[in-house]
C-alpha cells in the first residue's frame, strides 16, 4: 500500500463522522483516530486508521469523480472477496466492517486489518540478495497458486462474476474503456482491439478453467513478512472476478516482457545473476502447482496471452490518464502511469505479431 502522508485535500475525509460510525459498528474500536493515506492505489484511496490500541486499513471510494465504468472503485467487491477468501490458505488481510451509506463520510468504505510487513516497489528487488529475490519470486507465485486453486462455490462466490466468454467480455470490457478514455489516440490499441477476439487460442476457451481471478496481480499488490520472504496479504482486489487463470498468471508475467523503468519490468536484466528465476521457469512452476495446463501447451499461446494483458493495461493506465486530465486520480502518480499506455500498447501490438496460432 506505500507510503504514507496526511490525507490530501481531494480526498478528505470527516474524521469525527467516520469515528462515531466506526464506535457503533466496529466492536473493540476506540478512538481518538487520525488518518494517513497511503500512497498508490490509483482508483480507491487507501488510508491508515491509527487509534490508541491499534491500526487499521480503510479503503474507499473517490469521492465526487466520474466512473468511466459501471463497476469501477467497487469496495464492495474487495470486501466479499476477502471475507471469502480468508477461509482458504490465500493470504488476505481480515475483514471488518463495510459501509454501504454514502452520507457517513461521502463514500462507500470498508475497514480491514492492518497488516504490517514489507512492500516492494521495484521488480529487480535491488535491496536484496540473489538468494532472497529467488524466495520471493516463489513466494509471489505459490500465493497466485493458492488462489487460483481455490473452489469458487465451495467458498460462496459462486455469484461473484460470470464464467465463460472470460476473455470476449474483457476485450470488450477494455476496449470501450479504452474508447471512453481516450486523450490522445493510439494506432495499436484500435490494431489490438480488432486482433484480439479473432485470434482467441483454444486454450482461452477451455470452460473448465474456472477461478476467482485477481485481476492486478504484481509485487507492489503483496506484503511479505518483515523478516520470512512469505506473503502475509494480497491486496487490491478491485478488478478481482471469476475468470480465467491463465489471463491472471499472463498479466503477472509482463514483467518479463517489459524494460526496467516502464511498469516496474525486468525484461533485458541479467535475471541469472540477480537470482531472478526465468520466466520459463516460473511457469513451469506454476504449471506443476495448480496442474491446469502443461507448460508445452502454455508456451504455444504465450505470445496472445502477453499480448492481451499488454492491450488491458493500456486500456487501465489510459483511464489513469483521462482521470488525471479530469482532476480525479487518486495517486501523486498517476500522471507517471498514465504516460505507460502508448509504449504498452505498441509493446503489445509487436507481440501479437509473433503470434502464429
Amino acid at each position: 500500500m506505500g507510503e504514507q502522508a496526511p490525507a490530501e485535500n481531494a480526498h478528505t475525509i470527516d474524521v469525527d463522522a467516520l469515528t462515531q460510525w466506526l464506535g457503533v459498528n466496529l466492536p473493540g474500536f476506540a478512538g481518538p483516530l487520525t488518518l494517513e493515506k497511503f500512497s498508490g492505489g490509483q482508483s480507491n484511496p487507501t488510508f491508515k486508521l491509527l487509534t490508541p490500541t491499534r491500526a487499521y486499513v480503510m479503503r474507499a471510494k473517490p469521492g465526487a469523480v466520474a466512473q468511466l465504468l459501471p463497476s469501477a472503485h467497487a469496495v464492495e467487491r474487495e470486501f466479499k472477496v476477502m471475507r471469502a477468501l480468508a477461509q482458504t490458505d490465500v493470504p488476505v488481510p481480515a475483514m471488518h466492517v463495510l459501509c454501504e451509506d454514502e452520507s457517513v463520510i461521502g463514500r462507500a468504505f470498508y475497514v480491514m486489518d492492518f497488516k504490517p510487513g514489507r512492500i516492494f516497489w521495484n521488480q529487480a528487488l535491488p535491496e536484496l540478495t540473489p538468494a532472497e529475490r529467488t524466495e520471493i519470486y516463489w513466494a509471489m507465485n505459490d500465493a497466485m497458486c493458492k488462489l487460483h486453486r481455490v473452489d469458487v462455490t465451495q467458498v460462496g462466490l459462486g455469484d461473484y462474476g460470470r464464467p465463460g466468454n472470460y476473455f470476449e467480455r474483457q476485450i470488450g470490457r477494455w476496449s470501450k474503456q479504452y474508447q471512453a478514455s481516450i486523450t490522445t489516440p493510439i494506432p495499436e490499441m484500435d490494431k489490438l482491439m480488432a486482433w484480439l477476439p479473432e485470434h482467441l487460442p483454444a486454450t482461452a476457451r477451455d470452460p473448465s478453467m474456472v477461478g476467482i481471478v485477481h485481476g492486478d496481480f504484481r509485487l507492489d499488490n503483496l506484503i511479505f513478512d518483515d523478516e520470512a520472504n512469505v506473503v502475509r496479504a494480497v491486496l487490491d482486489w478491485e478488478l478481482s472476478t471469476i475468470g480465467h487463470p491463465l489471463a491472471d498468471f499472463s498479466y503477472h508475467c509482463m514483467s518479463w516482457h517489459i524494460p526496467p523503468g516502464a511498469f516496474r519490468g525486468i525484461a533485458g536484466l541479467d535475471l541469472a545473476s540477480l537470482g531472478i528465476p526465468s520466466e520459463a521457469e516460473y511457469i513451469a512452476r506454476y504449471c506443476a502447482q495448480t496442474g491446469f495446463i502443461s507448460p508445452a501447451q502454455l508456451q504455444k499461446d504465450w505470445a496472445f496471452y502477453i499480448a492481451y494483458n499488454l492491450f488491458r493495461l493500456a486500456a487501465i493506465l489510459q483511464g489513469i490518464a483521462k482521470r488525471v486530465e479530469m482532476g480525479t486520480a487518486s495517486s501523486a502518480k498517476a500522471k507517471d502511469s498514465a504516460a505507460g499506455a502508448k509504449p504498452l500498447a505498441e509493446l503489445g501490438w509487436a507481440m501479437a505479431q509473433t503470434y502464429t496460432p
